[in-house]
């Protein structure tokens, strides 16, 4: 798998160029869920956060572009968004799954970050729990450090992906350590890493408007959708594959 690119990338890797966005652009993010969701299958998927304090200066910004997703798709009942999240010393907590996420929302805006350590095997091996009874069609996991057994999580990731989840992990910052074991979770689960920061929340919207695409409608989907971000999606899905 590659490593991150330009969502106006040729084939040649390079930062992405980030920008915030704009209220026009969110509210442009919204309308292609939308679309796409009102176009597609139903599936179902799992946003997994790191609500640990070192994520307190940009957890405001993920509520409001997960918040708006979560918006656009819940219209539709397309796709069930369950929310999982970990803080503190040993609290690891997950909703059920939602359509209709008003609830989901408001459960996001009430949550502060609490130090403590990184809990991503739970993560993961709750994300197994639930792929053993239904499909899951993605795992999206939003983090910035890694303080477990990287060998432990790539066993969790490897029977992850041998149920067909695909994790899309959106690192932010640049610890090394966090790095490679974010690579290597996408890597044995086929599928795809990225990075992020407080100033790229239009590059983070349109990525997850791509994977609430490709959870609803799959690969074709996202080919008929064949946006930017879409192309960069589907190169990492199938360089992975």
């Amino acid at each position: 798998m590659s490593d991150e690119k330009s969502l106006t990338s040729t084939g040649k890797a390079g930062e992405p160029s980030l920008r915030r966005s704009a209220p026009s652009e969110i509210e442009a993010f919204v309308r292609q869920v939308q679309a796409a969701a009102a176009t597609s299958g139903a599936g179902r998927l799992i946003l997994a956060l790191d609500a640990t304090m070192s994520r307190q200066p940009t957890w405001d910004l993920a509520c409001e572009l997960q918040g708006k997703m979560f918006d656009a798709v819940g219209k539709t009942g397309a796709l069930k968004v369950q929310l999982v999240y970990f803080r503190g010393f040993g609290e690891c907590r997950s909703s059920r799954f939602v359509a209709d996420t008003n609830s989901l929302k408001d459960l996001m805006t009430r949550i502060d970050c609490r130090a403590g350590h990184t809990q991503i095997g739970k993560v993961l091996t709750h994300a197994l729990k639930e792929a053993s009874g239904q499909k899951i069609a993605a795992l999206v996991y939003i983090g910035d450090a890694m303080e477990e057994s990287i060998d432990d999580l790539a066993e969790k990731a490897g029977r992850l992906g041998l149920h067909g989840v695909p994790a899309f992990v959106f690192q932010e910052g640049r610890d090394q350590q966090a790095e490679r074991a974010f690579k290597e979770i996408a890597r044995l689960t086929k599928g795809a890493w990225f990075r992020f920061d407080r100033d790229s929340a239009s590059t983070l919207a349109k990525l997850l408007s791509s994977i609430a695409v490709f959870a609803t409608g799959g690969l074709k989907a996202l080919q008929a959708r064949n946006r930017p971000e879409d192309r960069l999606m589907i190169e990492h899905l199938s360089g992975s594959r």
